[in-house]
């Protein structure tokens, strides 16, 4: 392995210890979360109920509330049929299943206070229920309302990543490990931090242990990012990979962990980013296509669509 041997530090390890990457699976997931399965918890965990609520993606939120929803009216409105056709009073169905959408309906208006008057209860049972569900209403849309504004209000980073990282030219006759970023919102982001972990098996003794190495970079810090940032690692004698090959890092199934840490202005809370590079997302001997250009008043324009755009160059 042509990596130059240097100093582990026990805390670079981003919690995985030395255990090895095999059949190629990445640590960190390209949406920064942690490429590990747990097992072992109970079927009915409720511990991260509200966690999972909250950080789902908003197809799967809408979904569930959704078809939540329409379960508990169909419920209830079986419950309300058990009863009778005459439950309900207005109901005008003929047939089971008219009768089925007319206490369907009345539940849908129950559930959420509405209460058209049109179709109302009749007899203990259906006014009890219908009490019942009233009650659950309130408290399942105050639950929803909760939920909406933890979503809305969880101070998150949107940073889109080029798709490659490319082994690029750099200053005079040199070259470095490069990518990019930028900030998918119009919020201002202040004081971002960037960390580069390269990680890679090694043989150690006969056993497969994980290494993990911060890399040095170009600027590690700026101070506003209003447009693209290049984040650059210098393939220089400092370098663990200045004689790294394509076999190398093949073989050692190696990769690259982004950690980016900035503070947003808008909810003047710290944010972070996670994202991740394998070894067969390198490309050698490319460089980047500029992403901004100028209107005809002279502003710039920064086109994110090609935040991933580059070139082949000669002579890497």
């Amino acid at each position: 392995m042509a990596i130059r041997k240097r100093k582990i530090n026990p805390e670079d390890d981003l919690g995985f210890g030395p255990q090895p990457v095999i059949k190629n699976q990445q640590l960190i997931n390209k949406d920064g979360s942690p490429n590990v399965k747990r097992v072992g918890l109970p079927f009915f965990n409720t511990a991260n109920n509200y966690h999972t609520l909250i950080t789902m993606s908003w197809t799967k939120f809408w979904i569930m509330v959704i078809s939540g929803y329409a379960i508990l009216n169909v419920i209830f409105a079986l419950i309300y049929m058990s009863f009778g056709a005459g439950s309900l009073d207005g109901s005008s169905g003929n047939t089971a299943f008219n009768h089925f959408w007319d206490a369907f309906f009345f539940s849908a208006q129950t559930i959420s206070t509405v209460g058209y008057g049109h179709i109302s209860p009749r007899g203990m049972a259906a006014n009890s229920v219908a009490a019942l569900e009233s009650m659950m209403g309130l408290l399942a849309f105050a639950l929803a309302t909760g939920l909406l504004y933890g979503r809305f209000s969880r101070p998150s980073a949107q940073i889109i990543y080029s798709k490659n990282i490319l082994v690029a030219p750099y200053l005079e006759n040199s070259k470095g490990i490069m990518f990019r970023l930028a900030n998918l919102r119009r919020n201002i982001l202040i004081d971002l931090e960037i960390e580069i972990i390269f990680s890679f098996n090694e043989n150690v003794d006969g056993k497969v242990m994980r290494r993990f190495y911060p890399l040095e970079v170009e600027r590690r810090k700026v101070s506003v990012l209003t447009m693209n940032w290049t984040i650059v690692h210098p393939l220089n004698e400092n370098s663990p990979l200045v004689d790294m090959t394509k076999e190398d890092l093949e073989k050692s199934e190696a990769g690259f962990a982004i950690l980016l840490r900035a503070f947003d202005d808008a909810f003047s809370q710290t944010v972070h980013s996670r994202t991740s590079y394998q070894y067969h997302e390198i490309v050698w001997g490319a460089k980047f296509k500029p992403v901004f250009d100028r209107d005809e008043e002279g502003r710039i324009v920064l086109d994110l669509s090609k935040i991933s755009d580059h070139e082949m160059v000669a002579g890497i």
